[in-house]
């Protein structure tokens, strides 16, 4: 099974964070996401689910996803 993008359709690259608002990625990790393996896309998704964790600020968007 395909590992599914982070990719809420909120495509807003935060200038000081260097991350989408959206999905936590950054532009190169956007960019690169369709040509990386199953495990880099997991490994990929765990440094984006601590980056929202660590987020100081009030989450914009809420995905429902407990694993984002």
């Amino acid at each position: 099974m395909p590992v599914k993008s982070p990719c809420i359709g909120v495509c807003v690259l935060d200038p000081v964070a260097g991350y989408c608002i959206g999905c936590f990625r950054t532009g190169d990790e956007i960019g690169a996401w369709m040509g990386m393996s199953d495990g880099s896309k997991k490994r990929l998704l765990e440094t984006v689910r601590k980056r929202r964790l660590s987020t100081t600020s009030a989450p914009l968007i809420t995905t429902g996803d407990k694993d984002l």
